[in-house]
């Protein structure tokens, strides 16, 4: 599909309604991380600067419906939204009254006004037409800059897009062009790094990314139910024993592919999961009764980095082992540096994605050196998956009379 970015939109005077992510980590009622308001803020302030007035939209937790809890009031996140944009930003109570509508008429060029949390009112999760019409008052302009709620059909993804204009903002773009590059046009070869607890979570994401790379290697407790399915003792190690046919299906898909599936050859096992538990290294078919895997092996990590060693294109979603807890992060950590660094010499594309790949890549400090790290969780998820997002047909749907 192709959307239409905000850059190539005459924004001067114009409000720009503006969906974005402004749902960030606070501590004592400060923003303790603000790292997605300063991305955000990078693509806006090219706006602002020729003549925009912003008027944005975010959610914050997950209040009750109807029910005006304070600590979740964005208002606390102007602070750092001020700093970030470098501009003061104005404050509306609501996001959808008629005070809301002259605060949104009263700004002039170049200025920012930031709407209460849209979960305070329950049109925003149902998709109601009538909410999205009050939040269509606010602009003139639609823009969504929030891939991470794309594949939510909200009212503020999807039904107010049908009601203005409706363009893609800078970061939503950014992250459209990383994913499609990585998935649906990549530079060959074209690996996928996939791990996780469970198989039964990314059946979809394992049959769509199987039918378009050349690799994927699987690792975490995925693994074990793969290795499972080839008879190895599992011990006391998570694993899916219903889900062997699945196993079994994704496998004659990547066979049929010619996608070569990579699992552990080697892994670390342990009595128990806690820091500084003892632990031994085991061929991948001989853990014992009493133990469990919590990562890939040493072996397994010079594998798959031999293997990324020839990639082009490297998609990663999902550590390969426990990696909370040391040392079971080795193998996790070993292969991270690796795709890092084969980026840093722009010998292969690497984008990663999902909440635990992104504390995996901060935990080995290397974050900075992929090409793309998606902060995007479900959406991420839903796109390797290969489904179209809520948030993103809504910006190619034909429009509605506001």
């Amino acid at each position: 599909m192709r959307v239409t970015p905000i850059t190539e939109a005459e924004v001067a005077g114009q409000r720009l309604l503006v969906r974005a992510d402004l749902n960030v980590p606070v501590e004592g009622g400060r923003v303790s991380d603000a790292t997605r308001i300063t991305r955000f803020a990078e693509g806006m302030k090219p706006l602002l600067a020729k003549g925009a007035r912003l008027v944005i939209l975010t959610h914050f937790g997950r209040p009750k419906p109807n029910e005006l809890d304070p600590s979740f009031s964005v208002d606390k996140l102007r602070p750092a939204l001020s700093e970030a944009l470098g501009v003061p930003v104005r404050f509306s109570d609501n996001c959808a009254t008629d005070s809301a509508v002259l605060l949104s008429q009263q700004l002039r060029d170049g200025e920012v006004l930031l709407c209460e949390n849209l979960r305070y009112n329950p049109g925003e999760t149902t998709n109601d037409p009538a909410f999205a019409a009050e939040l269509a008052r606010l602009g003139d302009l639609y823009v969504n800059d929030a891939f991470s709620c794309a594949h939510r059909a909200h009212a503020s993804t999807a039904a107010v897009a049908g009601l203005l204009p409706a363009y893609a903002g800078p970061l939503l773009v950014e992250e459209m062009t990383a994913l499609t590059q990585a998935l649906e046009a990549p530079e060959r070869p074209s690996v996928a790094l996939v791990g996780g607890a469970k198989v039964s979570t990314k059946i979809s994401v394992l049959k769509n990314l199987v039918g378009k790379l050349d690799a994927v290697i699987i690792g975490g407790g995925m693994a074990n139910t793969f290795l499972y399915a080839r008879g190895y003792r599992m011990g006391t190690s998570l694993h899916e024993a219903d889900q062997v046919a699945t196993v079994r299906q994704i496998e004659t898909l990547a066979e049929a592919a010619g996608c070569e599936i990579l699992l552990p050859e080697d892994v670390v096992v342990a009595r128990e999961f806690a820091a500084g538990a003892p632990c031994e290294t085991v061929p991948a078919d001989q853990c014992p009764a009493d133990a469990m895997i919590l990562d890939a092996g040493p072996q397994s990590a010079e594998a798959f980095m031999a293997r990324l060693n020839h990639a082009h294109t490297i998609l990663w979603n999902g550590p390969l082992g426990a990696f909370e807890i040391p040392p079971f992060d080795a193998a996790t950590a070993a292969v991270a540096r690796k795709a890092a660094k084969l980026s840093f010499e722009s010998r292969a594309v690497t984008v990663a994605g999902g909440g635990d790949t992104v504390a995996a890549l901060n935990a080995a400090g290397v974050t900075g050196d992929f090409t793309y790290v998606s902060t995007a969780g479900g959406a991420f998820l839903e796109w390797l998956e290969g489904k179209t997002l809520p948030g993103i047909a809504a910006l190619c749907a034909p429009k509605q009379a506001a």
